[in-house]
């Protein structure tokens, strides 16, 4: 009988609830790779209102050991002041506490996994020297993100968007030596790795969960739906276009459309963009409800990186999508077949207003993108490709570090 592989996983987040793209990557990669394998699982949590029971309750299933390690909050100017001291990252700064490295040290040190699969550079420096076989999971490219950012900001912001990019960039192709398979979720992304030998790393898609996310039949209060993190500012800064750029020129043809921005913690100024046609919805327990309401779904995206899950989220759903370039090109569809695509406000409006003339066309689009997304993003296919990368690398002895913290 064939053993099972044992793996330690160490994210910089509770996997719960699904509110956010790294917690939905990693919850169900685990639970993909819990079918097969052992899962530990380490997770930090610099969150004070995060629900630990809940999140508890969700992962216990799949999980052979959970455990959340809080992050003080007390400590976390100490941690970016030696993350700048030392010329790293801030926010690998921000994840990594002396105290929890010795924690993540003492969980390895229990289980004797055979080897840690790291979510994210947050985490990286937790075990990029320990004596395993180890994964890591740059999932998107956060040096292009924070490039993105910079060259949309205004002074000040600009200045430190410009730092950390920067030390992102030195960064991503410091740890690249030390793990022996790195993953991502897209080719773009892979490709903007700043190390020579990127093409090494193997592209592992997201999935979706096609049996949850399914047409469903409900009243269309809203004529378009933009769903996401709205804290998160790519996501932000998609709905402000949306609203200030795309929708003005819509509305001169079609004046009652409406649109939803659905999704956690708002930022303020979309909570100053509501009026009878534009609704901010905050939280909502089954995001679902949002994509069932709308005749349309879009993702103006402008900054960010990465495969955006809310595009595959909405073709499973069966609603007709339209994106920018930027999130279009990592899906590998076919452009205005199974998503429209256009770029500037008017491109963009332009697309809008003819699923909103026809629907027969919007049908279309709609069947178009479901076959694609039931065809080629499924959760079990894309992990057990990294499941079975996984069982190819060397297993080596278990061995020990110093309980000294790395950073």
């Amino acid at each position: 009988m064939k053993t099972k592989l044992k793996i330690f996983v160490l994210l910089s987040r509770i996997p719960w609830p699904l509110e956010k793209g790294d917690k939905l990557r990693a919850f169900h990669q685990i639970k993909s790779l819990s079918v097969s394998s052992e899962i530990i699982l380490c997770a930090l949590n610099s969150d004070s209102k995060a629900d630990k029971q809940s999140a508890f309750r969700a992962l216990q299933p799949y999980c052979k050991s959970v455990t959340f390690i809080d992050l003080p909050r007390h400590a976390l100017f100490f941690n970016l002041l030696r993350a700048f001291l030392n010329g790293k990252p801030l926010q690998t700064g921000y994840f990594f506490n002396a105290k929890a490295f010795r924690q993540v040290n003492s969980l390895i040190l229990k289980h004797k996994p055979d080897l840690i699969y790291a979510q994210l550079l947050r985490v990286a420096e937790y075990v990029r020297s320990y004596p395993l076989p180890k994964t890591l999971d740059y999932q998107d490219v956060f040096s292009m993100g924070m490039k993105r950012r910079m060259e949309l900001a205004s002074w000040p912001f600009n200045l430190f968007y410009r730092f950390e990019y920067k030390r992102l960039l030195r960064y991503e192709a410091e740890v690249f030596d030390d793990f022996n398979l790195k993953t991502i979720i897209s080719y773009p992304d892979r490709d903007l790795i700043p190390h020579p030998d990127r093409d090494q790393i193997m592209v592992v898609p997201n999935g979706v969960d096609h049996q949850f996310f399914r047409p469903i039949d409900a009243e269309k209060k809203y004529d378009l739906v933009f769903t996401g993190n709205m804290a998160y500012p790519p996501n932000v800064n998609a709905a402000l276009f949306l609203c200030r750029e795309v929708m003005p020129l819509v509305w001169k043809i079609y004046p009652e459309t409406k649109v939803l921005l659905a999704g956690a913690t708002p930022d303020r100024q979309l909570l100053r963009l509501q009026d009878k046609r534009i609704t901010v919805s905050g939280w909502m327990d089954d995001i679902r409800d949002a994509y069932a309401s709308a005749r349309i779904f879009i993702a103006p995206m402008k900054i960010g990186t990465g495969l955006q899950n809310k595009l595959l989220e909405a073709m499973s759903m069966k609603l007709p999508c339209i994106t920018t370039p930027l999130a279009f090109e990592p899906l590998k569809a076919q452009k205005d077949v199974d998503v429209l695509v256009g770029e500037t406000a008017s491109e963009l409006a332009e697309l809008i207003q003819h699923l909103l003339r026809s629907n027969a066309f919007a049908t279309q689009v709609a069947n178009h993108g479901y076959d694609f997304v039931i065809q080629n993003y499924n959760w079990d296919a894309s992990t057990g490709k990294l499941l079975s990368a996984m069982e190819k690398l060397p297993r080596e002895k278990h061995g020990t570090t110093n309980d000294q913290p790395l950073g």
